[in-house]
Parts: C-alpha cells; sequence; structure tokens
C-alpha cells in the first residue's frame, strides 16, 4: 500500500528516503524535513513477512529474494522521483537469524544498497527518539511489538531508565503457536506463557509496574483501529484503555477450537485491519500480556517510532556534525 501526501518534492528543502526491513512488512517512507522537523511525503509499505522464510535459525534462498525484489522496486521509485540516496535499515528481520551476516552481504551486492544493522538496543532507542515526543506522556513504558520482536523502553520524565528487545513477535508467534489462521485459546495461553517467560528471562520482571503505555508500530496501530471500530470511536482518537484490549482478544479468539475460520471475526479483521488477518491476533495477545503484567491502564499509540528516530539519529544528526 502507498500514502503520498500532499507536500511538494521540488522545493528547496532536504529530502531523505528511509527504508525499514521487518520482519512483517518493509516501508519506505520519504521525508522532507523543515526546522529539523520531518514531515512525511510518501509512505510506500509491502507486507514482506520475511519471518517465514526462517527455517532452522537461517533465512532461506526464497526469503532473500523476496527483500531484494522489495528493496529493488523501492530504490527505483526513489530514484523516479529524484532521490538516489536511501538509508536503509534492518531489525530482527535480519538481526535474529543464524546466517545474518551472509543474509544482508548477498542483498547488499544484489541491490547495491548498504544496510545498517540494527542492534536490538539501538531498535530501542530509536524508537523512543521517534515516538515519545510525539505524544504527552512524560513517563511511562514505550511498547513495539513488530514481526519478530518486540522492544520495551521504560523511560521517566523524557530519559530512558531500562530498554530491552525481546526475541518475540506477532509473526514469529504465529508460525510457533498458531496451527491454523486465528489462535485457539489453547494457543493463546501457549503464546501469553512464552511472553511472561521473556519477561522473567531478560529481568524485565524486575522493571515495575507502569500505568501507562506509549505504543509505537503497525500491530499497535491496527489495535487501535479495531479498538475505534469496536467502540465507535473517532479515527483520531490515540488511545486504548486495558481492558478494551483483554475484551478484544477474548472476543477475536477462536473459541470453538476448530479448523473452520470463526466466520465473525475474519470478516472483523478483513473490514478493519485486512493486511494483517494472521498476525493481529498474536500481536494483541503480547501486547495485552504485557499490559497485564505491568498493570497497564491505558495504550496512547504514537504515529512515529523506529523510522523517526533513525533519521533523527543515524541521518540528521551526523549530517549535522558534518557540516559542523
Amino acid at each position: 500500500t502507498t500514502e503520498i501526501y500532499t507536500l511538494s518534492l521540488h522545493d528547496a528543502l532536504p529530502i531523505y528516503g528511509i527504508v525499514d526491513i521487518g520482519s512483517n512488512t518493509m516501508r519506505l517512507v520519504i521525508y522532507k524535513v523543515e526546522g529539523g522537523k520531518p514531515r512525511v511525503l510518501l509512505n510506500k509499505k509491502e507486507m514482506a513477512e520475511l519471518a517465514s522464510f526462517i527455517q532452522d535459525g537461517m533465512m532461506v534462498a526464497d526469503g532473500i529474494n523476496r527483500a531484494c525484489y522489495i528493496l529493488d522496486s523501492f530504490n527505483l521509485l526513489a530514484k523516479d522521483l529524484g532521490i538516489n540516496n536511501l538509508h536503509v535499515f534492518a531489525t530482527a528481520s535480519l538481526r535474529n537469524i543464524s546466517n545474518s551476516q551472509a543474509a544482508v552481504s548477498e542483498i547488499e551486492d544484489r541491490t547495491g544498497l548498504a544496510i545498517n544493522l540494527l542492534s536490538g538496543a539501538q531498535e530501542a532507542e530509536y524508537d523512543f527518539v521517534g515516538a515519545a515526543r510525539t505524544i504527552d506522556l512524560k513517563s511511562g513504558l514505550l511498547v513495539d511489538i513488530g514481526g519478530g520482536s518486540t522492544e520495551l523502553v521504560m523511560y521517566n520524565n523524557m530519559q530512558i531508565q531500562n530498554s530491552i528487545s525481546l526475541p518475540i513477535g506477532s509473526l514469529s508467534m504465529y508460525t510457533k503457536f498458531v496451527k491454523h489462521l486465528f489462535p485457539t485459546k489453547k494457543e493463546r495461553k501457549k503464546i501469553e506463557e512464552c511472553v511472561r517467560e521473556m519477561i522473567v528471562r531478560y529481568d524485565v520482571d524486575q522493571w515495575g509496574d507502569c500505568p501507562y503505555v506509549c505504543g509505537v508500530g503497525g500491530t499497535i496501530r491496527n489495535v487501535d483501529r479495531l479498538n475505534s471500530y469496536f467502540y465507535d470511536l473517532s479515527k483520531n482518537n490515540r488511545f486504548v484503555i486495558a481492558d478494551n484490549l483483554n475484551w478484544m482478544v477474548k472476543k477475536l479468539e477462536n473459541r470453538e477450537n476448530k479448523k473452520l475460520v470463526p466466520r465473525e471475526t475474519l470478516e472483523t479483521l478483513l473490514k478493519v485491519v485486512p493486511e494483517r488477518v494472521r498476525t493481529i491476533m498474536p500481536g494483541m495477545i503480547i501486547l495485552n500480556t504485557i499490559v497485564k503484567y505491568f498493570n497497564v491502564q491505558s495504550i496512547y499509540v504514537s504515529r512515529a517510532g523506529v523510522r523517526e528516530g533513525y533519521l533523527y539519529k543515524q541521518v540528521l544528526t551526523k549530517e549535522g556534525e558534518q557540516n559542523a
């Protein structure tokens, strides 16, 4: 899908193309920067589902081919718009595989694009830089649920206190635990158990309760859409009550525990979040488990995140240092 905004590409303001290689989606966003603030000109998303191409911990050739195909299409589009230098980064999609270095090198060789492979710590930091400053929530828990990882950042007075990248995501949980299209109650409980285990394994259980979440990324934005649909809220609504999230998880799960897809659930998801029919439920279960663990009351949904943080920290900051 492509969203094109009304700003002109043809004025004197600097323009930057950022590509985010995620486990579930790959996205090209073109920004125009004015007064140090980025404004989106174009936002193009492709459902790559790279996490589904991982076998025995390695990304197989079909996954590398898929990544190259989409990157080539992004590069061609950018050049048509007069942008000859794309800034490309990857997260858990290429970080959490055993052949990470070989896969990145092959994709770079075939596309001619340099890829910055972010660590989990960098991804969490850039989430915070991009998102937390865009909403009126000075302290809280930032959550970004991707296809292959979940970033958590505890912050207070706009300062990071703790951060972690957990190796669980909406697509990886679907692949590991869900037998048919939607998780059953038994499968939901397995995902919840896995999330709680990760929270303890990575010492996140020591962080303490937090009443407010700053939500980042596609999973949480689509939870917001479902929340607005079920509770008849404005499309401009930007927060989800924890009790509403818990109700939606129970409402949408496969209560009959059968192979046949619950028709009501399928129709709802195709209407509201058609591109995430398979992954939205595992993502919601991850989020709901985190919300319960930290006794969260409300989730505030940010429209900015890791891409904006990357633009600030890796592109604009370094460009400013070079020009200083």
